[in-house]
C-alpha cells in the first residue's frame, strides 16, 4: 500500500503538532517538559465579552468561527480574523455574548481545529470543536445553580436494528435514587453529524431541567437522550453518520429496542401520557417522524428548528382530520426556532398549516441562527408545559 502526502498536508501536520506542543507543553502529568504554558483561552471577561487565543508562530493566517456570528446566509456561524503579536499568540475580542454556551473553532492556515488549550469540547460525528459557557446575572436555567441535581447514566445497548453498539444518556431527576416513584419520560434527539453526548453537554438538559423542578415549573421526569444515527462509515457520496433523521431504521429503533429498554432497566410511569419527545433539527424531523406516527405511544411533540417534515395533512391525514381527537391525543405540540435559521420558513409554514387544521399547538421564535443557545431556550420552554395533569 502506497502513502502519498502533499507538502501543503506535510506543512500542515508539522504546523499542527508544534502547535498542540507548544500550548500543551510541560504538563503537569507525567512525562510533561519545561515550564507550563500559561496562555489561557477562552477567557470571559465581566462584560460578557470573550478574548480567544491561540499560540501559533508559524501560521500565516488564523481565523475565529463563531456560533453567535450565525446570519441567514451561514446559520450555523461565521468567522473573523485574528490578530498576531510579536510572541506569535493570535487572538481576537467578541462584542457582549448571550448568557449561554457558545461553540467555536480556529481555522490555521486552512486547516479547522478546536482551542488545543480548552478541555470543554463538542464532540461530533467527523470534527469537534470547543465550548465555552458565558454566565449570566440571573442565573440562566441552563447554568450552574445552588440547587438539588439530578444524575446522568450512560448506556450502551446492542442493536440489532443498526447491527452496532448504541449509546445513549438518560437524565435521573433529583430523589430518583432515593425513593420508588414512577416518572413521565421525555425522549430528546440530538441533531445530524452530532452524538449521544450532545444534549448532554452543549444542551446542558441535565442542568435545564434540575432548574425547572427546583423552580417547581416542571414535573420531575426521565430524559432519554439516544444515538441518532449508525456507527457504520458512511457510503462514498453519501449522507453523513446520523444525517437521516427520523429515517426507518430510527423509528424501529427507537420502538422495537430503545423504549422496552427504557421501560424495563428504569422506573418509568406506564402509558402514553407519561412519554414525549422532542429534538433539533434532525432531531426535530426523527420527533415529527416518529412522534405522530405512533400516538399510541407518545403525547407531546417539540420541533426545534427542525427539518424536513413536509406537509402535516399529506403525513398524517387521519390526523389532519381530526383536529380535535389529534389535540387531545397530543395536548402539546411545541414548534420553535431562531429568527436567523433558513429552517424557521418550515417551522412558520408547519404553524400556519396545523392553524388552518384547528390543531392546538404553540408556535414561538428568538434571535439567533441553527445554534445551541436557540435549542437550550426551546428545550426551557418545553419542558414546563409537557406531562402536566
Amino acid at each position: 500500500m502506497k502513502f502519498l502526502l502533499t507538502t501543503t498536508l506535510v506543512a500542515s501536520a508539522l504546523l499542527f503538532g508544534q502547535i498542540a506542543f507548544a500550548q500543551g507543553r510541560g504538563g503537569s502529568g507525567a512525562g510533561g517538559r519545561g515550564q507550563q504554558d500559561t496562555l489561557v483561552s477562552p477567557e470571559v471577561h465581566a462584560d460578557r465579552t470573550v478574548t480567544f487565543r491561540l499560540r501559533a508562530p508559524q501560521a500565516s493566517v488564523v481565523t475565529l468561527t463563531g456560533d453567535w456570528l450565525a446570519t441567514l446566509a451561514s446559520p450555523t456561524g461565521g468567522t473573523v480574523p485574528m490578530t498576531k503579536d510579536s510572541q506569535g499568540i493570535w487572538s481576537v475580542t467578541t462584542a457582549p455574548l448571550e448568557a449561554s454556551v457558545h461553540l467555536y473553532f480556529f481555522t490555521m492556515d486552512g486547516l479547522a481545529i478546536a482551542d488545543p488549550i480548552n478541555p470543554k469540547m463538542k464532540l461530533r460525528v467527523r470534527t469537534s470543536a470547543s465550548l465555552v459557557e458565558v454566565p449570566g446575572d440571573p442565573v440562566p436555567v441552563w447554568q450552574f445553580r445552588d440547587i438539588p441535581h439530578g444524575s446522568m447514566d450512560w448506556n450502551t445497548q446492542h442493536s440489532s436494528v443498526y447491527g452496532d453498539t448504541h449509546e445513549f444518556l438518560v437524565y435521573l431527576p433529583p430523589g430518583y435514587h432515593a425513593g420508588k416513584a414512577k416518572y413521565p419520560v421525555l425522549y430528546l434527539v440530538h441533531g445530524a453529524g452530532d452524538t449521544a453526548l450532545g444534549w448532554g453537554t452543549a444542551g446542558a438538559a441535565n442542568l435545564i431541567l434540575d432548574s425547572l423542578i427546583a423552580e417547581k415549573k416542571a414535573v420531575p421526569m426521565i430524559i432519554v437522550m439516544p444515538f441518532n444515527g449508525s456507527n457504520a462509515p458512511a457510503p462514498a457520496g453519501g449522507r453523513g453518520n446520523g444525517a437521516a433523521g427520523g429515517n426507518t431504521l430510527f423509528e424501529d429503533y427507537m420502538v422495537k429496542e430503545l423504549i422496552p429498554f427504557v421501560d424495563s432497566n428504569y422506573r418509568v410511569a406506564p402509558g402514553r401520557r407519561n412519554r414525549a419527545m422532542a429534538g433539533l433539527s434532525a432531531g426535530g424531523a426523527a420527533t415529527y417522524n416518529v412522534a405522530f406516527k405512533h400516538p399510541e405511544l407518545f403525547s407531546a411533540a417539540g420541533l426545534f428548528s427542525a427539518a424536513g417534515g413536509g406537509s402535516f395533512e399529506t403525513r398524517y391525514p387521519q390526523l389532519a382530520a381530526d383536529p380535535k381527537g389529534t389535540s387531545a391525543k397530543f395536548p402539546v405540540i411545541w414548534i420553535g426556532c431562531g429568527t436567523s435559521d433558513p429552517l424557521d420558513q418550515g417551522a412558520k409554514s408547519l404553524d400556519a398549516e396545523l392553524t388552518k387544521l384547528k390543531i392546538n399547538h404553540t408556535y414561538k421564535d428568538r434571535d439567533g441562527g441553527h445554534v445551541w443557545p436557540v435549542w437550550r431556550w426551546a428545550l426551557s420552554e418545553y419542558a414546563p408545559l409537557i406531562f402536566k395533569k
